[in-house]
């Protein structure tokens, strides 16, 4: 690797600004912004690939950040990985968004390893301006997702899937291991 090329955690730095960024862009399609500013946590996966032929599967990796008393904390490294089973057939690259919406959500990704549907309940989060006020996001979602797809895939849910924290990433970015949490 060139001296000036950057790292591959710095690309990732890079490529989950730019996902959030983009999709913040697009109000009337993005994350409602009292949504955001309510979130605990923030995490991206830019890239994720799912593909699947019968089976599938889901991997990418991404960086986690938490409200601290101070501010947002560093970024987090973490893999998200999946499978699944049933009529399915394509692949496609998807930009991941999930929000953590409560202490719950925040406790769950603050762990070495969850799994969702499992450990901490996942939904799709609403889009456009305004969160509309029937909607329960507050009450009932530890963790809402968003996601932008390129290619061809018929749906995509997270049950199932673990988070795991990305122990080389972190190594990498920070020089030695540090728990997420402690991040």
């Amino acid at each position: 690797m060139a001296e000036d090329e950057p790292s591959e955690q710095v690309k990732r730095l890079d490529a989950s600004a730019a996902v959030l960024d983009e999709i913040m862009g697009t109000p009337d399609k993005g994350i409602p912004e009292e949504i955001l500013s309510s979130a605990e946590c923030v995490a991206v996966v830019p890239s994720m690939v799912k593909i699947g032929f019968v089976f599938g599967g889901r991997h990418g990796r991404g960086l986690a950040t938490c409200r601290t008393k101070s501010g947002w904390s560093a970024p987090a490294p973490f893999t998200v990985t999946g499978g699944s089973w049933g009529l399915q057939i394509g692949g496609e690259a998807v930009d991941l968004v999930m929000l953590a919406m409560n202490d719950q959500g925040m406790a769950k990704m603050l762990t070495s390893k969850f799994k969702i549907g499992a450990d901490a309940s996942a939904a799709a989060g609403p889009v456009g301006r305004h969160a509309e006020a029937e909607t329960d996001w507050k009450m009932r979602a530890q963790i809402l997702t968003y996601s932008r797809a390129r290619g061809i895939f018929a749906g995509l849910t997270l049950n199932g899937a673990s988070i795991t924290q990305d122990k080389d990433g972190t190594r990498i970015l920070y020089g030695k291991m540090i728990p997420a949490a402690q991040i």
